[in-house]
């Protein structure tokens, strides 16, 4: 892609190439964000403050104000690459503010522009984090959402009692994203490798491997423990709203 960084075109361009690589992973991935959306209409209504957690590209954002142009919403993450595609893409936008920030650092709420929201959303994000961390994080989450507001995760959250069906699932999935491949489509590595020779994106592609390394160093615990989790924080009720075979959409209401 060329040096484009002052249009709109040219991040617009890496948004779609960046949900055309999550979408090989996960070919269901609009339908968890339309059941999202549903159930932030269902509880907090159609203009919510929203807080859009680990936000990446801003993949979240974009749904959400298309869906609800009165919306608001603040963007938080850590990776510079990332951020960098999430504020060309939303630039002059101002229902939406974007903060660079560590969920791993305690003090990491007090950067935000709001201490209370309405709904807090997050997808393919929280299994980067170990169940340590992301229990304190739930114990943050659980203090940033109002009376009535929701907290929504969508992730892999595996079940491990059933791994027969963990095994079937995984070699279906995996001969689907080999055809894919095959077809074509890039996987998370061959994005970063394009991500890198970007001349708006190389040095910031090459900060988000300083920090993170090549993968996650997280856990998939399952639904079950997310919602027990998230009781013991402070919500009231918690239970997925959707599943496929490998991942879950859990609401948590406060």
């Amino acid at each position: 892609m060329a040096d484009t960084r002052t249009t709109a075109t040219d991040w617009q361009a890496w948004q779609q190439s960046w949900d055309r690589q999550q979408e090989w992973y996960m070919p269901d991935r609009e339908e968890r964000f339309r059941i999202m959306l549903d159930m932030v209409e269902a509880f907090v209504g159609t203009e919510p403050r929203v807080l859009d957690l680990a936000c990446g590209t801003g993949t979240i954002t974009a749904r959400l104000l298309a869906r609800f142009p009165g919306a608001t919403s603040t963007g938080v993450d850590l990776d510079p690459a990332l951020l960098a595609i999430a504020r060309g893409t939303f630039e002059g936008d101002g229902r939406v503010t974007f903060v660079e920030a560590d969920l791993k650092d305690p003090a990491w709420p007090a950067l935000l522009p709001y201490g209370a929201y309405d709904a807090v959303l997050t997808a393919t994000a929280l299994h980067w984090l170990r169940t340590g961390p992301l229990e304190t994080l739930y114990g943050q989450v659980a203090e940033l959402v109002r009376y009535g507001g929701v907290f929504m995760n969508a992730d892999h959250m595996i079940d491990d009692t059933t791994p027969r069906i963990n095994a079937a699932e995984r070699t279906q999935r995996h001969a689907r994203m080999d055809r894919a491949m095959r077809e074509g489509a890039l996987d998370w590595a061959e994005w970063w490798q394009l991500a890198a020779k970007d001349p708006a994106l190389a040095a910031p592609t090459a900060r988000r491997f300083e920090i993170y390394g090549a993968h996650a160093d997280g856990e998939t615990p399952s639904a079950a423990w997310h919602a027990r989790v998230l009781r013991e924080k402070g919500f009231a009720e918690a239970r997925p709203v959707w599943r496929s075979p490998s991942d879950t959409l859990l609401l948590a209401l406060k």
